[in-house]
């Protein structure tokens, strides 16, 4: 990189902190949405319940100001769980970020990872989001999990272009606002099987998420 491109590169960078500074400066509205606690706990053919609550030491490291925790059967008995976490404003420190953060801490480690392709019902049509894939272990356990970060009608797997585009929205709306949406499956024969199980229950939930998660 020359130093013309660094120079233009870092100007950028200032005008949109300082944009970022400024938005700060005026109260974020609160956006309109139903609470998570009524996503309906009978999904087509799953049914969930709840699972436990975190304890407040998981609460304080996540920072969420509303989330859910369930636990979902198939027609087959199989079972998703299902993590919400929606922030109203991340102007304070409080950030989505990684699960993987967390699954370490708690005994599990990724094994493998990549991004895969999802097509989800979206009004007026179908599209097509983009999701990360772990597969994580402890010991002779698997799970597969798929997350992605969801706002403002945007869905974005890198974490990074997450903070990006929250910068973006702080300077255009005045809007921190978002959520983080993780759904695990235990792997019981392969992957596959498990791959699909969570595709399936992603297309399900997908289009019931703008209720809880703003545009």
């Amino acid at each position: 990189m020359n130093t013309s491109t660094r120079l233009g590169v870092l100007s950028l960078l200032m005008l949109a902190t300082a944009g970022f500074l400024a938005a700060t400066m005026r109260a974020e509205p609160v956006a309109i949405r139903e609470p998570l606690t009524t996503c309906p706990l009978e999904l087509s053919d799953w049914k969930g319940e709840r699972a436990p609550d975190f304890d407040e030491r998981t609460l304080a490291i996540l920072g969420v100001d509303e989330y859910i925790n369930r636990v979902y059967l198939d027609s087959r008995k199989r079972p998703v769980g299902l993590y919400v976490g929606y922030y109203g404003s991340q102007r304070t420190g409080d950030t989505m970020h990684s699960p993987l953060n967390c699954m370490p801490g708690a005994g599990w480690s990724p094994i493998s990872f990549n991004r895969i392709p999802i097509s989800v019902q979206d009004s007026p049509g179908h599209r097509d989001i983009t999701v990360n894939r772990y597969v994580i272990e402890k010991g002779l356990d698997r799970q597969l999990v798929l997350y992605w970060y969801q706002s403002h009608g945007r869905v974005v797997a890198s974490e990074y272009w997450g903070k990006f585009y929250m910068v973006v929205d702080a300077i255009r709306t005045n809007r921190t606002d978002g959520a983080m949406v993780r759904i695990i499956v235990p792997i019981v024969n392969d992957e596959s099987d498990a791959e699909r199980q969570a595709i399936d229950f992603a297309q399900v939930l997908y289009p019931l998420l703008g209720r809880y998660l703003p545009s």
